[in-house]
């Protein structure tokens, strides 16, 4: 019994109140009845109602999804609580030369140094059979990712190069772990680590590419929405491709802030545009084209570039194809620099818009693979959390950020929140949660809670939550 308790729950909160939580208790009954087991089968009639509710979600006026890390793991996406291993392995093979006497680049112990420090390991000295040793190891069948927060290793090697000036100087620091570093030493070591995080970022990788069919399927749900409603809007953190890809293989033309044929540039007014058939009756009548999404990168892409701008590129940003020895991506880099650089072109005008369709009458977000740790981010959602018709669904396997804990005590009919290993994942919500509208049975219900919420004459808060 004890086991089963510590097992992950599927829960589906609406102001606190899980919906399936009397569901699943007769459902484990049941199960232990028959079979003996303490399994816990998602009811279906509760997901019926749930997809329900979504599929009214779906059908106001401005729906927006927000992807964070999470999203794309089944891609082989990489998480950076720790030093993920794809970057660990390029850092290796770019420090280590001449492998018959393998020659340790000075900023490959930098790195290292910097690892340490993060873990809170600072007892042991930093050797070269260390870093040969772990070499090795990343490239065995048991390899195991650093236990320092990538992010934080990042902020580090950060902080040590702003310590120095812009050309020259040298940074020592005492300790068992020591450091003696040149300012073109720093440089090296950043630009090694941003640019293997930039290499990492390109997905599906091998052996994953299971993982953009759930991509392609979000996208063919979020299409279904009646075409009289604003085009659904996905701001994304991620680096990746995923979901370009993804639309590409649908069909599906995104506008995404770039111009251009041979050269795409950043001409973020595009995102005014829109895509109509053109008219085939004397009447003169057009038709909307039906499958169009509006992307917004907000921390950038693996395929972006700075160039310098000019009149016929005034924001010195094109879009291309991600060269991974080519130039360096245009991208925020997690980053103490990183609070700043939003406010900066291009990207203060993309957070501009991100923080406007959230303010707008009746707006809903989905929160799916963020954990809440960018302060820019929460900033504009708690700031759209003030509007009453407001709503976020929040699809996390285990929330734990004191953002979420702070919703979740307000019991607000406006936040809901999917959690688990089968609701709390991007493929599992996409299963069992998202609804395709041109399925008749979900669009009559739909219609029906529409038409009650109507009758009843429900206030602005209240229409978005479908009760």
């Amino acid at each position: 019994m004890s086991e089963t308790n510590t097992q992950p729950k599927d829960c589906f909160e609406i102001g606190g109140e899980d919906l399936l939580a009397s569901a699943l208790t007769a459902s484990v009954e049941d199960s232990a009845a028959a079979e003996g087991t303490t399994t816990q089968p998602l009811p279906r009639e509760t997901l019926d109602d749930i997809r329900v509710r979504v599929g009214t979600l779906l059908k106001t006026e401005t729906v927006s999804f927000l992807f964070g890390a999470g999203a794309s793991v089944d891609c082989g996406g990489p998480l950076i609580g720790t030093v993920p291993l794809a970057i660990e392995r390029d850092l290796l093979n770019k420090g280590i030369t001449d492998n018959q006497r393998p020659r340790i680049r000075g900023w490959l112990k930098i790195f290292y140094v910097a690892v340490r420090h993060c873990a809170g390991n600072t007892n042991t000295k930093i050797t070269r059979e260390e870093i040969i040793k772990r070499r090795d190891a990343v490239n065995g069948a048991n390899a195991c990712n650093l236990p320092a927060n990538f992010e934080q290793v990042l902020a580090t090697l950060h902080r040590w190069r702003a310590a120095l000036p812009k050309a020259g100087g040298r940074l020592r620091l005492d300790g068992t772990l020591g450091l003696d570093a040149k300012s073109e030493d720093l440089d090296e070591c950043l630009h090694h680590a941003t640019r293997a995080l930039a290499r990492a970022c390109q997905l599906p990788t091998s052996g994953k590419e299971d993982g953009l069919a759930v991509f392609k399927a979000v996208v063919r749900k979020l299409l279904t929405r009646p075409l009289n409603l604003k085009r659904v809007n996905v701001f994304t953190l991620n680096y990746d491709t995923l979901v370009e890809q993804a639309s590409d293989a649908e069909g599906v033309v995104l506008l995404d802030g770039f111009v251009g044929t041979q050269r795409r540039i950043f001409r973020p007014e595009s995102y005014e545009q829109d895509l109509y058939f053109p008219a085939e009756t004397t009447e003169g009548r057009v038709h909307r084209f039906d499958r169009v999404l509006h992307l917004y990168k907000l921390h950038g892409s693996i395929t972006w570039t700075a160039n310098e701008p000019s009149i016929d590129d005034p924001y010195g940003v094109q879009a291309g194809v991600f060269d991974p020895d080519g130039k360096q991506p245009l991208l925020i880099y997690p980053t103490p620099a990183k609070y700043g650089e939003t406010l900066g072109l291009p990207y203060s005008e993309l957070f501009r818009r991100f923080a406007a369709a959230l303010v707008r009458p009746q707006s809903v977000l989905f929160v799916i693979g963020y954990g809440f740790g960018d302060e820019h981010v929460n900033a504009v959602i708690r700031q759209a959390l003030a509007v009453p018709s407001f709503t976020i669904v929040i699809v996390d396997p285990a929330p734990k950020s004191d953002f979420v804990k702070t919703l979740r005590k307000q019991k607000d009919r406006r936040v809901w929140i999917a959690e688990g290993p089968s609701l709390g994942t991007l493929a599992g919500f996409v299963e069992h949660v998202l609804p395709d509208l041109r399925d008749e049975e979900i669009r009559k219900k739909v219609l029906a809670t529409h038409r009650a919420l109507a009758k009843n004459n429900s206030t602005p808060e209240d229409t978005p939550n479908g009760d």
